[in-house]
């Protein structure tokens, strides 16, 4: 069986979707119950070394993943990316917990500019916005948020300065 690009697209969505909802009930139930006291199916003999404490990183978002000051890449849930309207050159904090939960913030967003452009589909299934400029690359996430389909009018922010491969979802106009 072969599926369509956009089919597997949506279907990769749904899975980063429901990822991140894990990740999120783990969160809570880490702030509700401590960590050792939650029951675990190691054993003596198979235990996971304890975190000591938390760790705070900041780094550069470059339109799917923080480039952290370490030299290392953290990547960022696509919702949070989409409804927070990341954009490339964005300064994020990322808290890693002692459970391990990952928490992203933005502390220092780039100067913007919005641009409109026409929402496009590649032969690989990924998601674009065409202007007159470039066509820039979206966050699937963005597309199923915004129940966004081929050809529909997509304003989206990009770095006021420098040139940008990613782009924001500000809004859609459907067509």
């Amino acid at each position: 069986m072969s599926l369509d690009p956009r089919t597997l697209a949506l279907i990769t969505a749904r899975l980063d979707d429901a990822e991140r909802n894990i990740q999120y009930v783990r969160q809570a139930l880490e702030e509700e119950i401590p960590s050792n006291k939650i029951p675990s199916l190691a054993t003596d003999e198979v235990s996971l070394p304890q975190l000591e404490g938390e760790r705070v990183i900041e780094g550069v978002f470059d339109g799917q993943n923080m480039q952290g000051n370490d030299g290392e890449e953290y990547p960022v849930p696509p919702n949070y990316a989409s409804k927070s309207k990341l954009v490339e050159g964005d300064v994020l904090k990322l808290t890693i917990e002692i459970g391990g939960a990952l928490l992203y913030k933005q502390i220092n967003p780039v100067e913007r500019k919005r641009i409109v452009g026409t929402l496009t589909v590649d032969d690989t299934g990924n998601f674009g916005v065409q202007t007159a400029e470039k066509t820039y690359k979206i966050l699937l996430a963005s597309v199923t948020f915004y129940r966004a389909q081929e050809g529909d009018e997509v304003t989206v922010l990009v770095p006021e300065h420098g040139d940008a491969e990613w782009g924001a979802v500000d809004h859609v106009i459907h067509h």
